[in-house]
């Protein structure tokens, strides 16, 4: 009998408390343009700088979680989060709140390097990462409903302040240490050290193209706003409107996801998934009126959040320790962090209609490595003389408890498992002549 599926609900907690900033960014730039009568580029930049700091956290904290216990980093990343983004919401100092936006940061990015971490370990990631993308887009929802009909430049930063804040108490069930954690990294065999990090060609690959992938989407998602309000000549609150119906519908995609699983594999939706945004992306930029405008945003948000559930899915299933769901989400953060930037440059230079067709023929040439290793890594048999079976990841999960080498454990939809010889011992068979031939008359059971 298998134990029935518990939901990691600290780990989706932390997750939406990490992924909340990077999902209210076009309205904390929109914020900060006009409560401290900053540039286009000054806000875009004051983003960029957040999420710059917040994947800076990633690369410097994804071999530390381990070592340090998953309680304590999430705790100094939620403090971090609620004193540099609560600070820069009530301050109306640019160089504060600048400086805090980057502590707060930091300290999203830690909770996400945790949330990464951990959900890699379970035995289905695919599945917590979807909770975790349906809980932040549902919040998000409520504070575009929300923020439009208040005042004040700080609203959205307070905003997730307070979510770091209510997540706090749910760190309690995270491990303290190595010792206490659900999965124990067991090291190389014979050995308790650091394993060799696997897959890494596959892994640098998809980094790599994670970082433009994340750069269009949050260059489009940056001057989301702008497009709404200055080509499209909608009003704040109904801007507002379209991305709390947007991510609602990000909530149907997320669920569609959840649902599908492993049915499709990885590769179609990947790379499928991201053809149709790079669609989406050039309509939304060349959008005129409340129509084009609508279509484009919630279009792109029921995709988006499914493609991204299969790359974290993916990323994690490249090691089970969750060091590339870390690297690969850190380098995501990297593309995020440049997006607001890229879209104000490419806007203010060329117009938004360009900026869209820049960015959707650049998704449609990173969609084919994406793709590749999607392809490359999904259920290639790891374990010499294995047999397939279905069954996820409880499989590996095993395997890796038991002192088999975690590189050889297959961490994709399809496990492997090594065919064993059980020898039996008996007497030789009996000779032909030894059998008696069947009769109907014979009763069952009689010699």
């Amino acid at each position: 009998m298998f134990a029935p599926r518990t939901t990691p609900w600290p780990l989706v907690a932390l997750f939406t408390a990490g992924y909340l900033a990077p999902y209210l960014l076009p309205t904390t730039v929109g914020r900060l343009e006009r409560g401290l009568a900053l540039s286009a580029t000054q806000a875009g930049a004051v983003g960029s700088a957040l999420l710059l700091s917040s994947a800076t956290a990633g690369f410097l904290l994804a071999s530390r979680v381990q070592r340090t216990g998953a309680r304590n980093l999430a705790r100094f990343g939620l403090v971090l989060a609620v004193l540099g983004y609560g600070t820069a919401a009530l301050t109306t100092a640019v160089p504060v709140v600048i400086a805090c936006a980057v502590v707060g940061g930091f300290g999203s990015g830690t909770a996400t390097t945790v949330a990464a971490t951990r959900i890699a370990a379970e035995p289905d990631p695919h599945r917590a990462s979807t909770l975790g993308l349906l809980s932040v887009s549902a919040l998000a929802g409520v504070v575009y409903l929300t923020v439009p009909h208040l005042p004040g430049h700080g609203l959205t930063l307070a905003a997730v302040a307070l979510t770091a804040l209510a997540v706090w108490p749910l760190t309690s069930r995270l491990p303290a240490g190595t010792s206490g954690s659900r999965h124990a990294d067991p090291g190389p065999v014979g050995g308790t050290g650091p394993a060799r990090l696997p897959h890494r060609r596959s892994g640098l690959v998809l980094a790599g193209a994670m970082v433009f992938w994340s750069l269009a989407q949050n260059a489009l998602w940056g001057m989301s706003g702008r497009i709404g309000v200055t080509q499209a000549h909608l009003s704040e609150p109904t801007v507002g409107v379209v991305f709390a119906v947007a991510l609602g519908a990000g909530l149907l995609g997320v669920m569609a996801a959840g649902a599908l699983g492993s049915r499709l594999g990885r590769a179609l939706p990947i790379g499928g998934g991201t053809v149709l945004i790079a669609g989406c992306i050039a309509l939304s930029a060349s959008a005129t009126g409340l129509g084009s405008f609508a279509a484009g945003e919630i279009a792109w948000n029921t995709v988006y959040p499914v493609v991204l559930s299969y790359l974290i899915g993916l990323a994690a299933s490249l090691d089970p320790r969750g060091r590339w769901a870390v690297l690969v989400g850190s380098a995501s953060s990297l593309g995020t962090a440049a997006g607001p930037l890229t879209g104000s440059v490419l806007s203010a230079q060329a117009g938004f209609p360009v900026m869209g067709a820049v960015l959707g023929a650049g998704l449609l040439l990173v969609a084919l490595p994406m793709t590749a290793v999607a392809l490359h890594t999904g259920g290639r048999p790891l374990l010499p003389g294995a047999v397939r079976r279905r069954g996820g990841h409880p499989a590996a999960v095993v395997a890796a408890a038991t002192g088999t080498p975690t590189g050889a454990v297959p961490e994709v939809g399809a496990p492997e498992q090594p065919v064993v010889e059980i020898p039996v011992d008996g007497t030789p068979s009996p000779a032909r002549g030894a059998y008696d031939t069947a009769a109907a008359t014979r009763a069952p059971g009689i010699g």
